[in-house]
């Protein structure tokens, strides 16, 4: 028969307890991604805005039927609804590649109608012999391209907006002020598309960085395609006005 050991007999053994929720916590955001979870609202506002704005766009600079992009727009708006409705925070494979899908569109539509204008600028259009038309058709190729811009920053930043519910990375693509100095900014700050719609506008006027700085490569080639066309748009667009005005 084995000893017991003495010094064993002198320890009394604590009961063993059932682990609360303190325990799990140490780690975890006390809101919860709920908490952090942005409402869609704002989101599907843009997208149901770019749809207006193909409608008011001529015929000649809308890439196919008039009903086509905003009525293909409308059904994976529908569908991110559906599937995540109220705060954006369920994280599936599916509702990210409608995600990408729309923008996608959303963007191929923007850039189609800037190459379309340029080209009615160059070898004439019918918008191009009227003030009026020429700033109306580029100031909504211009602001299309803003909304799909900041659309695109919004899903791809870090993840996403679900993954930013959850969890926020060291290293975001994008860095916000918030983030270079989280003195003035509350706890757990996450960005919401208000601040990615500021970031492409901001960067589509200055036609460079402003407060945003884009850290990741991917973020970089973004912002000087968006530059690039905002450019074109302002440059070609107000010079042909001022032809025209004369």
């Amino acid at each position: 028969m084995t000893g017991q050991n003495p010094a064993d007999t002198g320890r009394s053994r604590e009961p063993e307890r059932p682990l609360d929720r303190a325990d799990h916590a140490v780690d975890a955001d006390p809101d919860g991604p709920a908490g952090h979870g942005e409402s869609r609202w704002p989101m599907a506002a843009a997208v149901i805005a770019s749809a207006m704005l193909t409608l008011l766009l001529p015929d000649d600079l809308r890439l196919g039927p008039r009903w086509a992009l905003p009525l293909a727009e409308g059904l994976l708006l529908v569908a991110l609804i559906a599937g995540d409705p109220g705060r954006i925070s369920r994280r599936s494979t599916v509702l990210r590649a409608v995600s990408i899908a729309l923008v996608v569109v959303l963007a191929g539509s923007a850039i189609w109608s800037t190459i379309q204008l340029i080209d009615d600028l160059i070898h004439g259009g019918t918008e191009t012999n009227s003030a009026s038309a020429l700033l109306l058709a580029g100031g909504s190729v211009w602001a299309s391209t803003v909304l799909a811009f900041s659309l695109l920053y919004f899903e791809l930043d870090s993840g996403g907006p679900a993954a930013r519910a959850h969890h926020m990375p060291h290293s975001p693509a994008l860095a916000f002020p918030q983030q270079l100095n989280p003195e003035v900014s509350p706890p757990n700050w996450r960005p919401r598309y208000i601040d990615y719609l500021y970031l492409g506008f901001t960067n589509s006027t200055a036609l460079s960085p402003t407060d945003v700085m884009p850290l990741a490569p991917w973020a970089k080639c973004v912002m000087i395609l968006q530059s690039i066309v905002s450019l074109i748009i302002l440059g070609l667009v107000v010079a042909r006005a001022v032809n025209v005005l004369a």
